[in-house]
Protein backbone atom coordinates (compact mmCIF):
# COMPACT_ATOMS: atom_id res chain seq x y z
CA UNK A 1 0.00 0.00 0.00
CA UNK A 2 1.46 3.36 -1.02
CA UNK A 3 1.54 6.28 1.38
CA UNK A 4 1.45 9.81 0.03
CA UNK A 5 2.85 13.04 1.39
CA UNK A 6 4.27 16.34 0.20
CA UNK A 7 7.66 18.04 0.17
CA UNK A 8 7.20 21.07 2.41
CA UNK A 9 10.72 22.54 2.44
CA UNK A 10 14.14 21.95 0.87
CA UNK A 11 17.52 22.83 2.33
CA UNK A 12 21.13 22.68 1.29
CA UNK A 13 24.34 23.68 2.99
CA UNK A 14 26.77 25.77 0.99
CA UNK A 15 30.53 25.33 1.07
CA UNK A 16 30.67 28.68 2.89
CA UNK A 17 28.58 27.20 5.72
CA UNK A 18 25.30 28.93 4.89
CA UNK A 19 21.93 27.19 4.88
CA UNK A 20 19.80 27.82 1.78
CA UNK A 21 16.07 27.17 1.36
CA UNK A 22 15.61 26.82 -2.43
CA UNK A 23 12.36 26.06 -4.25
CA UNK A 24 14.05 23.10 -5.96
CA UNK A 25 17.18 21.00 -5.70
CA UNK A 26 18.95 18.92 -8.34
CA UNK A 27 20.08 15.46 -7.27
CA UNK A 28 22.21 12.79 -8.92
CA UNK A 29 24.05 9.67 -7.79
CA UNK A 30 26.52 11.85 -5.83
CA UNK A 31 23.83 13.66 -3.81
CA UNK A 32 22.51 17.21 -3.94
CA UNK A 33 24.24 19.37 -6.50
CA UNK A 34 25.84 22.48 -4.89
CA UNK A 35 25.49 21.06 -1.36
CA UNK A 36 28.70 21.01 0.70
CA UNK A 37 28.26 17.24 1.24
CA UNK A 38 27.96 16.52 -2.49
CA UNK A 39 30.03 13.42 -3.42
CA UNK A 40 31.24 12.93 0.19
CA UNK A 41 29.31 9.87 1.46
CA UNK A 42 26.83 8.49 -1.07
CA UNK A 43 24.89 6.52 1.55
CA UNK A 44 24.36 9.66 3.63
CA UNK A 45 23.94 12.15 0.80
CA UNK A 46 20.34 13.17 1.57
CA UNK A 47 18.69 13.55 4.98
CA UNK A 48 14.89 13.42 5.07
CA UNK A 49 12.98 14.63 8.14
CA UNK A 50 9.30 14.98 8.86
CA UNK A 51 7.08 17.22 10.92
CA UNK A 52 6.95 14.43 13.52
CA UNK A 53 10.51 15.29 14.62
CA UNK A 54 9.60 18.91 15.28
CA UNK A 55 6.41 17.90 17.11
CA UNK A 56 8.43 15.54 19.34
CA UNK A 57 10.93 18.31 20.09
CA UNK A 58 8.12 20.76 20.87
CA UNK A 59 6.42 18.22 23.17
CA UNK A 60 9.70 18.21 25.10
CA UNK A 61 9.84 22.00 25.38
CA UNK A 62 12.13 22.64 22.40
CA UNK A 63 10.61 24.83 19.71
CA UNK A 64 12.94 25.07 16.72
CA UNK A 65 12.33 26.30 13.16
CA UNK A 66 12.17 23.87 10.25
CA UNK A 67 15.63 23.17 8.84
CA UNK A 68 17.24 23.13 12.30
CA UNK A 69 17.72 19.36 12.27
CA UNK A 70 20.05 19.48 9.28
CA UNK A 71 17.59 17.92 6.88
CA UNK A 72 17.70 18.43 3.13
CA UNK A 73 14.12 17.40 2.50
CA UNK A 74 11.32 18.19 4.96
CA UNK A 75 8.11 16.23 4.32
CA UNK A 76 4.69 16.06 5.96
CA UNK A 77 4.57 12.26 6.23
CA UNK A 78 6.59 10.15 8.66
CA UNK A 79 9.11 7.89 6.84
CA UNK A 80 10.99 6.69 9.95
CA UNK A 81 9.56 3.17 9.90
CA UNK A 82 10.91 2.54 6.40
CA UNK A 83 13.60 -0.11 6.24
CA UNK A 84 16.96 -0.01 4.49
CA UNK A 85 16.51 -0.57 0.76
CA UNK A 86 12.95 0.83 0.63
CA UNK A 87 12.35 3.28 -2.23
CA UNK A 88 10.90 6.79 -1.89
CA UNK A 89 9.50 8.47 -4.98
CA UNK A 90 9.58 12.28 -5.04
CA UNK A 91 8.49 13.87 -8.29
CA UNK A 92 10.81 12.43 -10.98
CA UNK A 93 13.40 11.27 -8.43
CA UNK A 94 13.77 7.86 -6.80
CA UNK A 95 15.67 7.62 -3.50
CA UNK A 96 16.65 4.52 -1.54
CA UNK A 97 16.78 4.43 2.26
CA UNK A 98 20.30 3.63 3.42
CA UNK A 99 20.05 4.09 7.19
CA UNK A 100 18.25 5.73 10.07
CA UNK A 101 19.89 8.96 11.13
CA UNK A 102 21.94 8.40 14.26
CA UNK A 103 22.41 10.77 17.16
CA UNK A 104 24.23 13.87 16.04
CA UNK A 105 26.03 15.95 18.63
CA UNK A 106 25.64 19.05 16.49
CA UNK A 107 21.99 19.01 17.58
CA UNK A 108 23.23 19.83 21.09
CA UNK A 109 24.10 23.29 19.76
CA UNK A 110 20.36 23.81 19.29
CA UNK A 111 19.51 22.32 22.70
CA UNK A 112 21.56 19.92 24.84
CA UNK A 113 18.53 17.58 25.26
CA UNK A 114 17.76 17.35 21.54
CA UNK A 115 20.17 14.50 20.56
CA UNK A 116 18.62 12.19 23.15
CA UNK A 117 15.04 13.21 22.38
CA UNK A 118 15.46 12.61 18.64
CA UNK A 119 17.83 9.63 18.82
CA UNK A 120 15.50 7.50 16.67
CA UNK A 121 13.32 10.22 15.20
CA UNK A 122 15.56 12.83 13.57
CA UNK A 123 15.34 11.47 10.05
CA UNK A 124 16.51 8.94 7.51
CA UNK A 125 19.40 8.97 5.08
CA UNK A 126 18.89 8.11 1.43
CA UNK A 127 20.91 7.78 -1.74
CA UNK A 128 19.80 8.72 -5.24
CA UNK A 129 18.66 5.93 -7.57
CA UNK A 130 17.06 8.10 -10.27
CA UNK A 131 18.44 11.63 -10.78
CA UNK A 132 16.36 14.75 -11.35
CA UNK A 133 14.81 17.75 -9.64
CA UNK A 134 12.92 17.81 -6.36
CA UNK A 135 10.62 20.77 -5.84
CA UNK A 136 8.61 22.15 -2.94
CA UNK A 137 5.12 20.74 -3.28
CA UNK A 138 6.22 17.51 -5.01
CA UNK A 139 4.32 14.37 -4.05
CA UNK A 140 6.18 11.88 -1.86
CA UNK A 141 5.29 8.18 -2.26
CA UNK A 142 6.60 5.11 -0.48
Amino acid sequence: MLKYGTVKELYLSTKEGNKENPKEIVVDEKGIYNDKYYAKNLNRSILISSNDSYILAKENGIDVPFGSLGENIFIDINPYNLTTGKKIYIGEVILEITQNCTICNSLAKVDEKLPEILKSDRGIFAKVINSGKIRKGDTVKF
